[in-house]
């Protein structure tokens, strides 16, 4: 049963909001061994998501700005797809942290219009804890690499982020 549950799949994109072209939205789901408490305060944490989603090279805390809604990471995302590897360095701010509901959006302060980042995880239930992870970008530099890159760590995600909150 679990492995019908335990899954990455790929949902349609929908419309974006900054007018940059659609790319790429990802989503993972597991039903995880923890309590949706033990869930949240790993997920809570962009430095913890290089210990179980490849993609996420770095995440560091960083100074807030007046604007932010809650805490900031630099981020450093790597996609590599064979011998070719891109990397980008994006400021996430945490907005929004409820008990099942967590989501981080790419919040730069350099006066520039970006494609949106959105992580966006859910929690339902407890132990085990349906989760719910949604990664989505909204740009198109990066969306055939990341697409190859998101859909290659699908085997490696789940387990290893099952072992984080375990």
């Amino acid at each position: 049963m679990r492995a019908q549950r335990d899954r990455w799949r790929h949902d349609p994109p929908k419309a974006p909001a900054t007018g940059h072209t659609v790319g790429v939205l990802k989503t993972i789901a597991a039903d995880l061994p923890a309590t949706a408490d033990r869930i949240a305060d790993v997920l809570r944490d962009l430095a913890n998501y290089p210990d179980w989603l490849d993609i996420v090279r770095r995440a560091d805390p960083t100074e807030p700005h007046p604007d932010d809604v809650g805490p900031a990471w630099m981020v450093t995302l790597r996609a590599k797809v064979g011998p070719l590897a891109r990397s980008k360095r994006l400021r996430m701010v945490r907005t929004v942290d409820d008990a099942d509901h967590l989501r981080f959006e790419r919040a730069e302060i350099d006066g520039r219009d970006h494609a949106a980042w959105i992580l966006d995880a859910r929690l339902v239930g407890n132990v085990p804890c349906q989760v719910t992870v949604e990664l989505r970008y909204e740009g198109r530099l990066w969306s055939a690499p990341l697409e190859a890159v998101l859909g290659s760590q699908v085997d490696d995600a789940i387990p290893r982020l099952r072992s984080l909150v375990s």
